[in-house]
């Protein structure tokens, strides 16, 4: 008998480069809520006694600091990470400049960061975090399915991205991945970065949002951006709105910053503080 051709879930996944994003991806598909196929896109140095660089061998606990501003939810996933036999939640924290300390205080295997926190973005402390501790891997838990969002963490430097409404059976696994030196990306928010590859706008901003974020840069008022692009004060705030939580930045000389750096204006140009 001929051998059987092979599975859905042995086919190959996109590459990361075509995701926007870094080599050595691994994307986990769940075709049931219990039922996980995870599946490989390039393949990892890492065995199963540890990561070349600084995954914990086999036999030693997977140390994690766990970041969630919400007490009830916090509970509920350290009672799932602890009910695994290998894991230890040795900290908590409600915020992200406290994630930060614990993390320089503990070194733990992996940090397990909302993304959504007070004292300042998550985003922005992952780069810090990962300098401060580089044998700490970050697991991003956030509710955000868009995929620019996904590309920043990643960029950022985090290892794992889960959607909180599918923690209870995504998370362990994706810290687990994290602790040997591999990536995870959620199901659903990696399907969608292959079918919105990146474009030439910068983090997937549509044509008018690139054109309010540029007008912003060049300093020009919500007024006058109206005017120039004869449209209402309202509809150019909802742009500015939509730009921020898809860049998440929260003033308009980070939105200034971001598109100098992206060269939508010159480097020279500096917008009206």
């Amino acid at each position: 008998m001929a051998p059987a051709g092979p599975s859905m879930s042995d086919r190959r996944l996109p590459t990361r480069r075509q995701l926007g994003a870094s080599d050595d991806l691994a994307i986990c598909a769940h075709p049931g809520r219990h039922s996980r196929t995870f599946m490989d896109v390039a393949e990892s140095d890492s065995t199963e006694s540890g990561s070349a660089d600084g995954g914990s061998p086999a036999g030693e606990s997977i140390r994690i600091v766990l970041a969630d501003d919400h007490v009830v939810v916090r509970s509920g996933l350290r009672i799932l990470l602890d009910g695994q036999s290998d894991f230890k939640v040795v900290a908590e924290a409600g915020d992200a400049e406290s994630a930060a300390n614990l993390v320089r205080d503990h070194r733990p295997t992996v940090l397990v960061l909302d993304l959504n926190m007070p004292g300042g973005p998550s985003l922005e402390a992952i780069p810090h975090i990962r300098k401060e501790s580089p044998e700490t891997r970050v697991v991003v838990l956030t509710m955000e399915q868009e995929p620019a969002f996904a590309r920043k963490a990643l960029g950022a430097g985090a290892l794992g991205y889960v959607l909180k409404e599918a923690a209870d059976y995504e998370l362990v696994e994706a810290v687990r991945r994290a602790a040997a030196g591999e990536s995870y990306l959620a199901p659903s928010v990696g399907a969608r970065m292959a079918a919105q590859p990146p474009s030439g706008r910068p983090d997937n901003l549509s044509v008018r949002e690139t054109e309010v974020l540029t007008l912003i840069a060049l300093g020009h008022t919500t007024a006058e951006i109206a005017e120039l692009l004869f449209r209402s004060e309202r509809t150019v705030e909802s742009h500015r709105k939509h730009i921020q939580e898809k860049l998440l930045l929260n003033s308009r000389a980070e939105l200034a910053g971001y598109a100098r750096e992206h060269r939508l204006v010159s480097p020279k140009v500096k917008s009206a503080e």
